[in-house]
């Protein structure tokens, strides 16, 4: 049985209203058949907090009822949902070769219905990395990357099918290196030859372990296997001059999002730093435009100083790409607002001066509260 959490879907919802799929608990039990209705919010957010579930299957096809004008999605059930898929994303890559296919189409749809819910605070959770404690790098890197990728397939304008290949390529490009990866996260010391030949193998053996699995998407398989393959031949594991354009999302994709996180041998950078890298390494590529495109100059959750002295976070992109929707969360001294305050970056008195790095802000700001912000935006 496939299942995401009833957060990732909370947009297909309707209070008062029949339920038009059921309901089940974290031990799959049944909580509200199809048809029963969840009487208020404060219902609602009960089930949230106890983990609810919906079976995949039964959400084919729905339409989000939140185009008929229904209630904003809840911020801090978004978050704590992105929290619990981390956590299941671990189960997922020691998940026995028989039932891995069917775990990444349950992680695919749980994780994508999140994206769908709210599509800036899946940017913002890519943008905001911790530099510790942030639970397995390789499983975090995982979810970036396929985050990134549909966001550049999505700007793209790629069909839903070709958007939802492009995610679980990105997913699962690292299957055969994940804890490797997470070793490599906190190592100074050089490289073994074991853990070089682990990391020059990886495409090969990923596609390998996929195929075995069950996976036929032929596609799929190949962006696995080429995605650190080079147009020129210089690139592994087999040097070959072979392309594929959604191996080159997915190589740019991994490259871009590494760069966000903190290493042992190496800080992070912003997301404007690892755009200009990115345009560096391949500026004639469309594929490396729309995920810089699709992130923006200033993306969602990043901090950033107004030209007034004011700091605050950056809510959604603008019109254009130098004028962010941001919520400024201090006074020009530096001390915290009471309240929020939404300003538009393309009037010169609260124009941006500095993308800053989430440190800099001078108060602790929880990411609920984050999350909050942006969707409220």
């Amino acid at each position: 049985m496939r299942v995401c959490s009833l957060a990732s879907v909370q947009n297909c919802i309707e209070l008062g209203q029949p339920l038009q799929f059921s309901v089940r608990d974290e031990g799959r039990l049944l909580l509200l058949a199809k048809g029963q209705v969840i009487a208020d919010q404060r219902q609602l957010e009960d089930l949230f907090r106890r983990g609810a579930l919906v079976e995949a299957d039964e959400l084919v096809g729905l339409v989000p009822v939140a185009r008929r004008g229904t209630p904003p999605q809840r911020p801090a059930a978004l978050s704590r949902a992105w929290d619990r898929c981390a956590q299941d994303m671990r189960q997922l890559f020691n998940t026995e070769p028989a039932a891995l296919a069917e775990a990444i189409d349950g992680a695919t749809d749980e994780l994508l219905g999140l994206i769908q819910a709210a599509p800036a605070l899946a940017l913002s959770r890519v943008v905001r990395q911790p530099s510790s404690g942030g639970g397995h790098y390789g499983v975090r890197h995982s979810i970036h990357a396929a985050t990134a990728c549909q966001a550049a397939a999505r700007f793209l304008g790629w069909s839903d099918s070709d958007q939802r290949r492009a995610f679980q390529a990105a997913l699962t490009m690292n299957i055969a290196m994940v804890d490797l990866q997470a070793r490599l996260a906190t190592q100074v010391s050089p490289l073994t030859a074991r853990q070089r030949e682990a990391i020059h193998e990886h495409p090969h053996r990923g596609a390998q372990m996929l195929a075995e699995a069950g996976i036929r998407d032929e596609a799929w398989l190949q962006a696995v296997r080429l995605h650190h393959e080079l147009p020129d031949g210089s690139g592994y594991p087999a040097g070959t001059s072979e392309r594929s354009e959604l191996a080159e999302m997915l190589r740019f994709a991994d490259v871009y999002t590494a760069r966000l996180s903190d290493r042992a041998d190496r800080p992070a950078i912003s997301a404007r730093q690892a755009g200009r890298e990115l345009h560096q390494m391949a500026a004639a590529s469309p594929l490396a435009g729309a995920l810089i495109k699709a992130f923006g100059i200033f993306p969602p959750g990043s901090v950033v100083r107004l030209v007034s002295g004011e700091m605050g976070i950056v809510v959604r992109n603008g019109e254009k790409a130098y004028h962010p929707h941001v919520a400024i969360l201090t006074t020009a001294t530096g001390e915290p607002r009471l309240s929020p305050k939404l300003a538009d970056t393309s009037r010169d008195s609260h124009a941006v001066s500095a993308l800053l790095p989430a440190h800099a802000m001078p108060m602790l700001i929880s990411e609920e509260t984050i999350a909050g912000l942006i969707a409220a935006a």
